[in-house]
C-alpha cells in the first residue's frame, strides 16, 4: 500500500517536537504540503528544517502561534485559512496530585487540549465539507480511558477529545470528511524524555531505559513492554489521514502498545 497526499495539505499543530514532529514528517513524505506550529518562531523554523531534511522537497511551511488561546487559533487560521487534514495534535500533560492541581491549571489544560481543537476545527470543517474531502486526527491518549491517578487533569481532557472527535464525526456524515481520534500510550517524546529527566540524572539511564522502567512500572499492562517510539504512532496517524482510510470514521485507535486492558 502506497500512500499518496500529493495536493493534499496538511496542518499539524504543536509539531515542533516530539510526537508532532514525526506526523509532519510522515505526512511530508507522503507527499503533503505541510505547515508545523508551535509558539516560538525559532522552534518552528528548526522544525521547518528537520522536515525539509527528512523529506527533501517537500513543501513545508510555519505559523508560529499560541493555540491555548483564542487568538491564536484565529491567528494560525488566518495564515492558513485551507487544510485537508487537520492533526490536532497539540497538548499539554504533567503529573500532578489532584489536590494541588489549582483552577489555573485546570483551565490551561483544557484550553490546549481541548479548546484548540474545537477552535480549528470549527474553522476548518465547513471548506472541508464544501469540498466533499477532509481528515481531521485528535491526538488522545490511553489516559482517556484509564486516567492516571498522577494526572487526573490530562486524562479528563483526553477523554474530551473522545467525546469531541466523536461527535463531529457524526456531525460530519455523508459529507467524505472523516473524523477520528488516535490513542498513543507511553511514548518516548522529547516531552516524556523531559518528565523523566530526574530520574535519569539520578540512576544514569537513558532516555529509553527510562521510558521502558516507567511502563513496565506505571503500566504494567503493556503488551509490548515498552515504550513506543513517535515514529510509530505517526505512522497510524499518516494512515488515517490517507485516502485508503475512507471507510474510518468515529474510531477511537489505538497504539498503546496493548496497555489498554481491553478486546474492545
Amino acid at each position: 500500500m502506497k500512500i499518496d497526499l500529493t495536493s493534499r495539505t496538511a496542518v499539524v499543530t504543536g509539531s515542533t517536537r516530539g510526537i508532532g514532529l514525526a506526523i509532519a514528517k510522515g505526512l511530508a513524505e507522503s507527499g503533503a504540503a505541510v505547515v508545523v506550529n508551535g509558539r516560538r518562531q525559532a522552534d518552528v523554523d528548526a522544525a521547518i528544517a528537520a522536515v525539509r531534511r527528512h523529506a527533501p522537497g517537500a513543501e513545508v511551511r510555519g505559523v508560529a502561534a499560541d493555540l491555548g488561546t483564542a487568538q491564536g487559533c484565529e491567528a494560525l487560521a488566518a495564515a492558513e485559512p485551507s487544510t485537508d487534514i487537520l492533526v490536532n495534535n497539540v497538548g499539554v500533560f504533567g503529573p500532578h496530585d489532584f489536590f494541588e492541581v489549582p483552577d489555573s491549571e485546570w483551565e490551561r489544560f483544557f484550553a490546549v487540549n481541548v479548546m484548540s481543537g474545537v477552535r480549528l476545527s470549527r474553522a476548518y470543517l465547513p471548506a472541508m465539507a464544501e469540498r466533499g474531502w477532509g481528515r481531521v486526527i485528535f491526538l488522545s491518549s490511553e489516559s482517556a480511558l484509564n486516567i492516571p491517578v498522577e494526572m487526573i487533569h490530562y486524562g479528563l481532557t483526553k477523554t474530551a477529545d473522545l467525546a469531541l472527535s466523536r461527535g463531529l464525526a457524526k456531525r460530519m456524515a455523508g459529507t467524505g470528511v472523516t473524523v477520528n481520534a488516535v490513542l498513543p500510550g507511553p511514548t518516548l517524546s522529547d516531552g516524556v524524555a523531559d518528565m523523566l529527566k530526574e530520574v535519569r540524572e539520578k540512576t544514569g539511564k537513558s532516555a529509553e531505559e527510562a521510558a521502558n522502567e516507567f511502563v513496565m512500572t506505571h503500566r504494567s499492562t503493556s503488551i509490548i513492554r515498552r515504550a513506543a517510539t513517535v515514529e510509530e504512532v505517526a505512522n497510524l496517524v499518516v494512515y488515517v489521514a490517507s485516502p485508503q482510510a475512507s471507510a474510518t470514521t468515529g474510531a477511537a485507535l489505538r497504539v498503546d502498545g496493548g496497555v489498554l486492558d481491553t478486546i474492545a
